[in-house]
């Protein structure tokens, strides 16, 4: 029958290319499991037909997923009777009817977690999803306490486990949508209950085993895939990704292969708190962190006889939000957020009944583009005509169509931009190897600072070559419904003959009211150690003609020093952006 050549089986052993991704020795049965397809399968029908222990410890019970798809396989009727009383505590515990792809969206100020992360969430009998439980792959990392740079390579190349983990939604809910205030998407998957079941069978086998983790490659959302195509193993899902697996591809493949059957959106503690500073009038706004931070008493208030009824119960709504967001961030000591969540509660509830807070939906991130952006471009520098071609692998930046991405956010990996002339001559314009920009508005109850990163090479500078830039930069950025603005102060350093340091302020302005198009504006100037300076101005307009096409126009000016002379380069471009 050649049952180890067969999909499934190479699906439980996480095996691709003849070599399991799964990197704990316990996981196999078989010394040359790992490695050796068949000698596992022997190895696992072995121990199954000859167990020496029929309690948890049994191989039956340790890997029921092996269990139930060989015994159907083989058609065994008599394998050793087992008591697996874990195992089946969990089952029973779970209760699993159905299964959620969950998407929480980027955090504004974690370049970790600005690609989004993605989990799955296996729902129960139970009304209330918060009563079910998800399943989550995660390195076994502490990223408040490692240092960023470390995380970062050893993210990279492999440095941390990866384990599976099962707990909670309620917990789950609790760390994404309110302590990292990241929006939370929830896709309901088409799932028969005998294809989750044979879900949790194997992430029962999963349980305490380990991987060896990658950002890019191996990640969250890459072993997420592996659970899906065990429950139906006539999708091909992995096969999507190559290089690179970024969590909000991993749902634009599950849709693709029309697995998804509904979505949901659940707001963020901070998006919750937005909206209240949307209705609450801009003059009350400080009252809710002079209540939290108890500057003021509730009292005062309610004796305000100017502030009308609705005011004051959307000040106390906010003033509760508020403060659990104040205790998750440990600013407030345990007891006295018990006091004041009681005291506020208490009054908010006398005041009767008000309006219902609504915040819609806002756009779906799988109505969003792709992450590989594939554009060509043509236009003029000086009086030449010049042409340009442009690949990037990841992700998304702010010129891209921001339909169903989080405001402000850039983060790119290896955008590799070509120019030509009439003579057919190929010039880099630009290589950035990593690019993030994190422009988080602030407001009454959110006091963000801005900042960006850059590295890799480009043409921003005097000379007409492209040389390298590293550049870290700090700054405030305010918006309302139309748009947002930033100011930005760049420290750099950049090589071309020599190694030159510098500064730089930027004012930018990006107005993205209407989905279909987008308007962004910088202005920089930038002063160099040579005593140089220069100004850098760069408008865009872009219109989004699909999900996955961008057409947009684009002027550059940059001053140059051409012969000892500064002359200022203007180029007019228009290109075409596919996204894949």
């Amino acid at each position: 029958m050649k049952l180890s050549e067969q999909r499934y089986w190479h699906l439980l052993l996480h095996m691709v290319n003849g070599k399991s991704e799964i990197d704990d020795e316990k996981f196999f049965l078989s010394p040359d499991g790992k490695y050796n397809a068949q000698k596992e399968l022997e190895a696992t029908l072995d121990a199954l037909l000859n167990e020496t222990q029929f309690d948890d410890n049994a191989t039956g019970c340790l890997f029921p997923a092996r269990r139930a798809w060989l015994q159907e396989e083989l058609n065994i009727t008599d394998l050793p009777k087992l008591e697996c009383r874990e195992y089946n505590k969990v089952l029973t515990r779970l209760n699993p009817k159905s299964a959620t792809f969950v998407f929480p969206a980027a955090h504004i100020n974690s370049p970790a977690s600005m690609f989004g992360h993605t989990f799955l969430r296996i729902n129960s009998a139970y009304k209330s999803k918060l009563l079910s439980y998800a399943v989550n792959y995660a390195a076994d990392a502490n990223t408040d306490t490692e240092n960023g740079v470390v995380f970062a390579i050893k993210g990279l190349f492999g440095g941390y486990y990866g384990r599976y983990s099962l707990l909670p939604y309620y917990e789950k809910l609790k760390e994404y949508r309110d302590t990292e205030q990241r929006d939370i998407w929830e896709y309901d998957l088409n799932l028969n209950e005998e294809e989750i079941l044979k879900m949790v069978r194997h992430i029962w086998e999963l349980n305490s085993v380990y991987s060896n983790y990658y950002f890019f490659t191996e990640n969250c959302s890459y072993n997420m895939l592996w659970l899906l195509e065990v429950a139906r193993p006539e999708v091909d899902l992995k096969d999507y990704f190559n290089y690179q697996v970024a969590p909000l591809e991993t749902i634009h493949v599950t849709n693709i292969e029309q697995m998804i059957s509904k979505k949901s959106f659940r707001p963020s503690k901070r998006t919750i708190l937005l909206k209240y500073e949307e209705l609450i009038n801009k003059e009350y706004l400080p009252l809710v962190s002079e209540i939290v931070e108890s500057d003021i008493e509730v009292d005062t208030l309610l004796n305000n006889q100017e502030i009308s009824l609705q005011q004051k119960q959307y000040i106390l709504e906010a003033s509760i939000e508020y403060l659990e967001y104040f205790f998750i961030k440990n600013n407030i000591q345990k007891n006295q957020y018990l006091t004041l969540f009681h005291q506020l509660s208490k009054t908010r509830a006398s005041l009767g009944k008000g309006k219902k807070l609504f915040i819609p939906t806002p756009n779906n991130p799988l109505e969003s583009h792709r992450a590989i952006k594939l554009g060509i471009g043509a236009g003029y520098r000086g009086s030449e005509a010049i042409g340009f071609i442009n690949l990037r692998p990841v992700y998304h930046d702010l010129e891209d169509p921001s339909f169903g991405f989080l405001r402000g956010t850039q983060i790119e990996f290896l955008n590799a931009e070509l120019s030509y002339d009439k003579s057919n001559k190929l010039d880099i314009e630009k290589l950035t190897l990593l690019s993030i920009v994190s422009l988080a508005q602030r407001s009454e109850l959110f006091k963000n600072f801005s900042w960006r990163t850059k590295f890799g090479w480009d043409k921003d500078y005097l000379d007409e070559k492209a040389n390298f830039i590293s550049s870290v930069g700090l700054g405030l950025s305010f918006g309302n419904e139309f748009g947002y603005s930033y100011f930005m102060i760049d420290p750099l350093i950049y090589i071309s003959k020599d190694v030159h340091v510098g500064i730089g302020g930027s004012f930018g302005l990006i107005f993205d009211k209407y989905d279909f198009m987008s308007t962004n504006l910088e202005l920089s100037q930038r002063y160099y150690s040579d005593e140089e300076h220069q100004h850098l101005i760069e408008l865009s307009q872009s219109f989004r003609l699909h999900q996955n096409l961008q057409l947009k126009f684009k002027y550059e000016n940059k001053e140059k020093l051409i012969v000892d002379k500064k002359e200022v380069e203007q180029t007019y471009r228009v290109d075409l952006n596919y996204y894949f």
